[in-house]
Formats: structure tokens, C-alpha cells, sequence
């Protein structure tokens, strides 16, 4: 089979299938892992002997749709894997006594067409919208997530490995050692790292990345979160991104700076002359943003639990409104400008799948740019202080307050089905669908302990 290219910026080098091969032959691979999402953002992997590595970097491994969360039925379950070669990397471990490399891929028929409920492949569809305007589309994203210890019998328990606060230092953090390895295993595997920090929780840390393209971003942002949970697992910790797993602290976040790129280069957010220094473009992308973001808050806030991170107490983002500096915004312009021009969504947390959250918000946002949709005055108040009838007067509407509102306005949005795709749309609305039943009929132990004596 031949490789279908379809041309997307990337940070990463181009390999050749003779490169690989050679590299794998100089540190002596013996295993490689194909490895891909579903459409829940979930890393799956298919592990290979080396003596199939030069079969797996031609296009000729198999795999069976019909088992991967929205993908295919069992009577079209043939697909195949197309590793992207720029991906392939050593791991610096071992698995037993083996080397073991891995490569990222696209999942393809068998006709050699892209499969179109593949996130990644979808996110490459998107990026080329932006292409055909004149712009690369840049993420720089913040990865939040806390370290709990384990139960005698290995499961996570919600009881976190340190009683550290926001920028603490060992030996209060104790989180210290083990965000260090993950940190050196990163930069290990190529990632240009920019900081690492404990966050305002107990328990809660942050590691930022060099900003990047959207598809080396979402590829990052999952390779991030495997190495994150292996690194934790071996000290004897669980690393949860779950957006809030304890109630009464602040919850984990995945803040998105975003920024369109002119594809002859320069920063087409900046402009020296304008407001705030900022470009038409720019101020085009906030306003398609606030326009949008209820629509695809399903996609960059997707669990139940997300819904108890987005409330008013814990910094979290909950209206929508954007400013030029006001953490309280939900879309915020850092203070540096030139090159470094950019947009901030506070609202996305890490259980978002990176690809599918990063085409939402680039479609939301070129929605602004193509149909020059000015955004409202920035606010500068602190909006969590602000009455309801100060929002009202304002016209600082909410975010969504649960999943089934938030599904009930992706559903109803243009922007959300152009940028997932008719199969990921679909799929992604079953799936949710069947999370918030479960969810709407469980009976929690909150019910139990409140109601059960009294009634």
C-alpha cells in the first residue's frame, strides 16, 4: 500500500522508512507499538516484533475497527495503520529485557483513503482549512493533573501525595522527584520543555511544553499523558487527569494558547498599531470564539465530572467574556506581544481528546475570522464578583453547567459538525449520550447520605 499524504505542518523532522530501519537496528529495537486515539481521546496501541517494522512503516498492518470506540461496525472492521515516520521514537526504558520504540499513526481503509472517525486524520482535515486562508495554527497547551497514592490492593485512592500549594519547593513538594523524571523522559523523547510547577492543590501539578503546530501539540499532549501515568505508577502513584477528582480544590485545567501563524511567516495575531497591539485577525478569532464556545464546550469539557471544575470559587473559567490581562475571563491575552502574540482559553480541561478540542476551537475561531465577527468589550471587573444582574446588563453569558447542556448546544452547532465531522459527530453524540444516562439514573452516594435517613 502506498502512504495517502496529506500535507499538514509539523514541528518534527521528516524520517525515511531507511532511516528507521536503521536506527532501529543501531539501539536494538525489538518491539514497536503502533499507536493511536479513539475518539474519547483514549491511547491504543497494537505492539509488533521488529522483524514487522519494515511491513508497519509501509502501510501494511491490519487492525479491527469494529473494537475501538467509534470507529466501525463489525461487518466494515478492516482498516489499517499509517504511521506518521516524523513520530517515531526510542522509549527510554525497557519492557523486560526489550528496546522498545513507538510511532504515531493515522488509521486509514483499505481502499488507502483516510478513515474519517480517526481524530487525528480529522484534525489534519481541519488544519488545511486554515491552510487554504494563509495560516499555520499554533497550541500552546498547559497540562494540569494531580498525583494521588495507592490503595493497599493498587487501585487510586483520592488521597494526594503531598499537602504542597501553588509553587511550593521540596521538601514540601513531594512531587519534586517525580515531576523531574517525567520532565528528563520528555526531553529524552525530543520535547523542548518550557516549565514545570506545583499547582494550588494539594497534590496538583502542571508541566508546559514549547508551543508547537496542533498536530504535533495533540500528539505531544497524549504522549504527555502515557509517560506522565507510567513515570507515577513506577514511584507507586496514580496521576489522574480527571478535572476534578476532589471536591473543595481547584480542579486541573488544560489552558489553550492559541495563535494563527502566517504561512510566509510572522505572528498574524500581532499588530503593533492596534488595540492592545493586537490585529484585526485576532480580535476576529476572540469574537468567533465567544461566539462558539457553548457549542463546543462538549468537546473541550467532556465528562460529567468536567461540569464540577467549570463553577465559580476555584478559578476556574464559567463565563464568557475575554480580557487583556483578567484571569477571570475566559479568554485572556497574555502580556507579551511580537512573536509571542496569543489567545488564551481558560475553559478546556485534560480529559478533552486534544485533537478533536484543538479542531473545535480553530473552526470556532476562523468562523470569527472569515465572517469578521468583532468581539465584545473586554471586561476588566473581576466577573466572579459581579451579580447576576451585572452579567445580564453586560451580556456575559455562562458556559454550559452540565454535559447534557452542553451536548444539547453541540448538537445545534454548525461549528462543532464542521469540525468534527459527520462520523466523529454522530459517534460523539451516541456515546455522550449513553455517559449522561448513566450518569442521570445512578444513585450516588450524595443521595445516599443526605437522603436515606430522613426519608
Amino acid at each position: 500500500m502506498t502512504n495517502v499524504e496529506i500535507p499538514v505542518p509539523t514541528g518534527r523532522p521528516t524520517r525515511s522508512v531507511a532511516d528507521i530501519l536503521k536506527e532501529a537496528k543501531e539501539r536494538d529495537v525489538k518491539l514497536l507499538r503502533l499507536q493511536f486515539v479513539d475518539i474519547h481521546g483514549m491511547p491504543k496501541s497494537m505492539g509488533i516484533h521488529v522483524h514487522q517494522l519494515e511491513k508497519a512503516l509501509n502501510n501494511e498492518i491490519m487492525l479491527d475497527g469494529s473494537s475501538i470506540a467509534g470507529f466501525r461496525t463489525i461487518e466494515t472492521s478492516d482498516m489499517f495503520f499509517y504511521p506518521d515516520l516524523s513520530s517515531f521514537a526510542v522509549m527510554p526504558w525497557l519492557e523486560g529485557d526489550r528496546a522498545v520504540a513507538r510511532v504515531i499513526c493515522d488509521i486509514y481503509n483499505p481502499d488507502g483513503t483516510p478513515f474519517d472517525g480517526c481524530p487525528r486524520n480529522n484534525l489534519k482535515r481541519v488544519l488545511k482549512e486554515a491552510q487554504k486562508l494563509g495560516y499555520t495554527y499554533n497550541v500552546g497547551p498547559e497540562l494540569e493533573f494531580f498525583l494521588f497514592k495507592r490503595n493497599p490492593d493498587g487501585t487510586p485512592s483520592t488521597e494526594t501525595h503531598d499537602a504542597a500549594g501553588y509553587y511550593d519547593i521540596g521538601p514540601d513538594d513531594l512531587g519534586e522527584i517525580v515531576r523531574g523524571e517525567i520532565v528528563d523522559t520528555l526531553e529524552r523523547l525530543g520535547f523542548e520543555m518550557e516549565a514545570d510547577h506545583h499547582e494550588v492543590a494539594s497534590g496538583q501539578h502542571e508541566i508546559d511544553f514549547k508551543y508547537s503546530d496542533a498536530l504535533s501539540q495533540a500528539d505531544n499532549v497524549t504522549t504527555v499523558k502515557i509517560i506522565t501515568r507510567q513515570i507515577a505508577a513506577k514511584h507507586g502513584l496514580h496521576a489522574s487527569f480527571m478535572p476534578k477528582p476532589v471536591f473543595g480544590v481547584n480542579g486541573s485545567g488544560m489552558h489553550c494558547n492559541q495563535s494563527l501563524a502566517k504561512v510566509g511567516g510572522g505572528n498574524a495575531f500581532y499588530d503593533e498599531k492596534g488595540d492592545y497591539q493586537l490585529s484585526q485577525t485576532s480580535m476576529h478569532f476572540i469574537g468567533g470564539l465567544l461566539k462558539n464556545i457553548r457549542g463546543i464546550t462538549a468537546i473541550t469539557n467532556p465528562l460529567v465530572n468536567s461540569y464540577k471544575r467549570l463553577v465559580p470559587g476555584y478559578e476556574a473559567p464559567v463565563y464568557v467574556a475575554w480580557s487583556a490581562a483578567n484571569r477571570s475571563a475566559l479568554l485572556r491575552v497574555p502580556a507579551k506581544r511580537g512573536n509571542a502574540t496569543r489567545v488564551e482559553l481558560r475553559s478546556p480541561d485534560p480529559a478533552a481528546n486534544p485533537y478533536m478540542a484543538f479542531a473545535a476551537m480553530l473552526l470556532a475561531g476562523l468562523d470569527g475570522v472569515k465572517n469578521k465577527i468583532e468581539p465584545p468589550s473586554p471586561v476588566t471587573a473581576n466577573i466572579y464578583k459581579l451579580s447576576a444582574d451585572e452579567r445580564k446588563v453586560q451580556n456575559i453569558p455562562a458556559l454550559p453547567g452540565s454535559l447534557y447542556e452542553a451536548m444539547e448546544e453541540l448538537k445545534n452547532s454548525a461549528v462543532a459538525k464542521e469540525a468534527l465531522g459527520e462520523h466523529i459527530f454522530h459517534e460523539y453524540i451516541k456515546a455522550k449520550t449513553i455517559e449522561w444516562d448513566a450518569y442521570r439514573t445512578d444513585v450516588t452516594p450524595w443521595e445516599i447520605d443526605r437522603y436515606m435517613a430522613r426519608y
